[in-house]
């Protein structure tokens, strides 16, 4: 290698101190740690001029501007630790899953939404397309409940939300089976046969 060519840049532009890494000032031969400083600056000043092209700041002790970092303030913040209920229904809202979930909340709250004398006597089976099945446990309590119909939907739209509930479809005792054991011959069933 000629030691007497100037350093060049990856640009092929002469760089500051036209002198070979292996010289010194005085032009002398450089040899151990004395090339490495000296090839440690040349690096450090080529990383300076490409720098200085491209129009980039320096290092952070230098004309570099930090940007500042967004504190918060006193007010709330999306950034800010949440509450736990807060974070599910915006993910629920997000996903579109507000509306099972109101759906959920008529067979959680049963109780609270119809009353306790009426809790006691049905339960509610389904809501699928804003029709919640609800089943009586005698035919009088499902009479009972046909007729307070309009009354019970008024009182699940007030505790849950409206629309969530739009029609009831009220069911009886489910009628007794006579189907026992994991074997079952088809045919008529139970007939009148116990005279």
């Amino acid at each position: 290698m000629d030691n007497s060519a100037p350093v060049r840049g990856s640009d092929g532009a002469a760089l500051p101190g036209d002198k070979a890494p292996g010289q010194g000032i005085d032009g002398s031969e450089l040899a151990g740690p004395d090339l490495a400083r000296a090839a440690l600056q040349s690096a450090r000043e080529q990383s300076a001029a490409k720098r200085k092209a491209l129009g980039k700041p320096g290092k952070p002790g230098k004309l570099r501007t930090r940007r500042r970092r967004g504190w918060t303030g006193a007010g709330p913040d999306d950034r800010d630790p949440q509450p736990l209920g807060r974070l599910a229904a915006r993910i629920a809202s997000e996903h579109g899953w507000t509306e099972h979930l109101s759906g959920g909340q008529v067979f959680a709250k049963w109780d609270s939404l119809v009353g306790g004398e009426i809790a006691e006597h049905t339960k509610p089976l389904q809501l699928k397309d804003c029709e919640l099945t609800v089943q009586a446990q005698s035919t009088a309590w499902a009479t009972q409940l046909r007729l307070l119909q309009r009354q019970i939907l008024k009182r699940i739209s007030d505790g849950v939300g409206p629309g969530v509930v739009k029609r009831i479809k009220v069911q009886g005792p489910a009628a007794p089976s006579w189907r026992h054991g994991p074997r079952h011959i088809s045919g008529r069933g139970p007939r009148d046969t116990y005279g």
